[in-house]
């Protein structure tokens, strides 16, 4: 869960710091007061678009930081972690994001600088923000199949992986396929081309790895004097009359001479011996080596000239000499390939209709365990709008009618997902029929059709954090209580932050924070304060009567956090 969020210099935040506890926590505050923006950091932080109009007037930068805890062992952020090498220890992650003031944004997991990029992908593992915008997802069907797939991604996370696989297979085959069999011209230009390169590097005579030793020659001829100085230095230090390898001789014969009457000293003169004869190796080593070392600046002409060439080469073809050889392969390999077009067409052909059926049977899975989990899902959020005061509505998931005939199925209808294109339908009242959401939904209702699918997928998901920004606009009555109590639910599973305008959404909190704004020093800023019991009293009735308080707003502001403490009790 989120446990700690910091905030500096963000559009009228000057900085403050907010604890936040398990269960639901309710933010309230009056327009304008700050609420959003908070949501907004929250936002940025799970790696949302910033813009400069974030940094507060005449900071250098806005700074956010947040500090989340988690629960399990397996929740998916530890593979995330390994993913981007990133380590994740003692079940905490902290999330940074600054925006300065010319518009950069510095991303941080775990004090590690990453893209914008991976932060989002951590930030979706712990975060899930749903705003009264979000509910336009809903009325686009082409995010229908993605929220599906959310009902059970475990169980179809190996298929999609095998189907992900065939199908980018089956886009580069089509993709080859395409390209030798169209355009003759363009084709009989590559191959000029490619002979015009293979040629150039056939006359290079590249041997493998052939860079790197002319780059070894060339520092020992360039500094030959300091190398054979060095080696004459070390061989005169050792050999001779009154040098280091005659004083390791004096000291191995001064203990040979009582090594018959102590151990020790046996031990001794034996390791001496051994380190005498290692040394005396060496030295005729030394010798011999000093005595090959020819200057040569021929040669070291020929191997300036030489690399030269090859990294001339590099420039066109690739980093290094092994690199360069491997693309003249590829180059031989595409040159055959046009050369015997119609024979490889064939080829590409073969393969195409072989991985297109592979294709399609994981396809067919995948369409098959959708069915599945339609239908489960059909029947949890139908008993979720019955609690939402929508018992009369009736909720089907309809998939596009698609050729199931292996033998003749047409692979244009493949898609990064599959093959299904799948509807959500609703209607709302008794007798109407079946309509897409748009066409049917009020505000309202999409509202609480996205709080049931919340509700579903929150258990689903495993998602740390659920943040709802003024999901209940719109709605009021028994359907604000029911609201309250679905939100309730969600923040069973999960922690749940939500922004409010609704008395009874507001007394279903264990937490309550009050948002409001100040001015110090002609310049306002937002504060937050966690309410006591009698404080919520207080908030509540200023939510039901607006800024008058009455006693009978109080007297109503405390029946509804006893009739929340009920409901929690059950």
């Amino acid at each position: 869960m989120l446990t700690e969020l910091s905030i500096r210099d963000f559009a009228i935040i000057d900085q403050i710091s907010i604890t936040f506890n398990e269960g639901l926590t309710v933010l309230t505050g009056e327009t304008g007061a700050g609420k959003s923006i908070i949501i907004d950091a929250v936002q940025l932080l799970a790696g949302g678009r910033g813009s400069v109009e974030f940094v507060r007037h005449g900071a250098k930068k806005a700074e956010i930081e947040g500090l989340f805890t988690l629960d399990r062992k397996e929740h998916p952020i530890y593979q995330v972690g390994r993913d981007f090498g990133i380590e994740i220890s003692d079940e905490q992650v902290v999330l940074q994001r600054t925006i300065t003031s010319n518009g950069k944004s510095i991303c941080r997991v775990n004090s590690k600088l990453v893209t914008l990029g991976i932060l989002r992908e951590f930030g979706k593992t712990l975060i899930d923000i749903h705003s009264q915008h979000e509910t336009q997802s809903l009325m686009d069907p082409e995010s229908h199949l993605e929220l599906l797939d959310l009902y059970d991604p475990e169980a179809m996370k190996a298929t999609k992986k095998e189907y992900s696989y065939l199908y980018e297979r089956l886009s580069s085959l089509k993709t080859r396929y395409k390209e030798l069999s169209e355009n003759e011209q363009e084709m009989a230009h590559r191959l000029d081309l490619l002979e015009f390169q293979l040629q150039e590097l056939e006359q290079a005579n590249l041997e493998p790895n052939e860079d790197t030793a002319l780059e070894e020659e060339r520092m020992s001829l360039a500094n030959f004097e300091k190398i054979y100085t060095a080696l004459q230095d070390a061989y005169n230090a050792l050999y001779g009359e009154q040098k280091g390898l005659e004083w390791v001789n004096t000291a191995r014969t001064a203990l040979d001479v009582s090594s018959n009457f102590d151990s020790f000293i046996s031990d001794k003169a034996e390791e001496i011996s051994n380190h005498y004869y290692a040394l005396e190796e060496l030295t005729y080593s030394l010798r011999n080596y000093s005595e090959s070392q020819q200057y040569n600046p021929e040669r070291l002409n020929e191997v300036e000239s030489r690399l030269n060439e090859i990294n001339r080469l590099k420039k066109k073809y690739g980093p290094t000499v092994n690199d360069i050889l491997h693309y003249m392969a590829k180059i031989e390999e595409e040159m055959e390939e046009i050369t015997n077009k119609d024979s490889h067409l064939a080829k590409l052909s073969e393969q195409i209709e072989e991985v297109k059926k592979d294709a399609y049977l994981e396809a067919k899975q995948l369409h098959d365990m959708r069915v599945e989990n339609a239908n489960a899902l059909m029947d949890e959020i139908k008993n979720e709008l019955k609690d939402l005061y929508l018992e009369k509505a009736t909720f089907s998931i309809s998939f596009q009618q698609t050729n199931h005939d292996e033998a003749g199925f047409d692979d244009q209808k493949l898609h990064k997902n599959g093959f299904d294109r799948v509807r959500f339908l609703i209607s709302t009242n008794a007798g109407e029929p079946l309509k897409d959401l748009h066409k049917v939904a009020s505000g309202g209702e999409l509202s609480r059709i996205m709080l049931a699918l919340k509700k579903i997928f929150a258990k689903h998901q495993g998602v740390t954090s659920v943040i709802f920004d003024e999901v209940d606009t719109g709605v009021s009555g028994r359907v604000a209580q029911a609201i309250a109590e679905k939100i309730y639910q969600i923040s069973s599973s999960s922690q749940v932050l939500c922004i409010t305008h609704l008395p009874q959404v507001a007394a279903m909190a264990d937490t309550h924070k009050l948002i409001e704004k100040a001015e110090s020093n002609n310049r306002t800023a937002t504060k937050v304060e966690e309410l006591t019991t009698n404080q919520q009293v207080v908030e509540l009735s200023r939510m039901i009567t607006g800024t008058q308080l009455t006693e009978t707003a109080k007297d109503h502001a405390k029946e509804l956090l006893d009739m929340a403490l009920t409901f929690k009790s059950k």
